[in-house]
């Protein structure tokens, strides 16, 4: 199974199957309500591997994601266009667009045996525009 990212906006953040390692996509409604609540989000959480650049290959796009997740709510480009694809087998099993993303939270660990390290990205589909997210799949890549 391999993974593909894409996400754009003022520039475009590339991640290739070698660096992410996780996908995780969640829709959350309160728990405490006793019917369908219209109070939904909607997040994706990637996690992977830092890659350095060796033998003249470019660096992975992770430090721009650490710059992203830096840009203040004030600022339009703090919302961008994320593009997961799940793909096994040369098949799409899904492809989750969310148009107008944000950051909530961005880490980045660092040791002295897990090699360059490792990060975890969590977007958000912003609230007013959960209807325009796609979950497509069940085609060939």
């Amino acid at each position: 199974m391999g993974f593909n990212v894409k996400i754009e906006g003022n520039e475009t953040i590339d991640l290739k199957k070698a660096s992410i390692k996780t996908v995780l996509f969640k829709t959350d409604t309160p728990d405490d309500s006793n019917a369908r609540s219209t109070d939904l989000g909607v997040t994706i959480t990637i996690s992977g591997k830092i890659l350095a650049a060796v033998g003249g290959d470019n660096t992975d796009d992770t430090m721009k994601m650490a710059t992203w997740s830096l840009v203040p709510a004030e600022k339009a480009d703090c919302y961008r266009k994320v593009t997961v694809e799940v793909i096994a087998a040369d098949q799409m099993v899904r492809k989750f667009s969310f148009p107008n993303a944000f950051v909530v939270d961005y880490t980045e660990n660092y040791g002295d045996t897990e090699g360059t390290g490792t990060f975890e990205l969590i977007v958000k589909q912003k609230k007013d525009k959960l209807p325009d997210v796609k979950i497509e799949g069940g085609y060939k890549a």
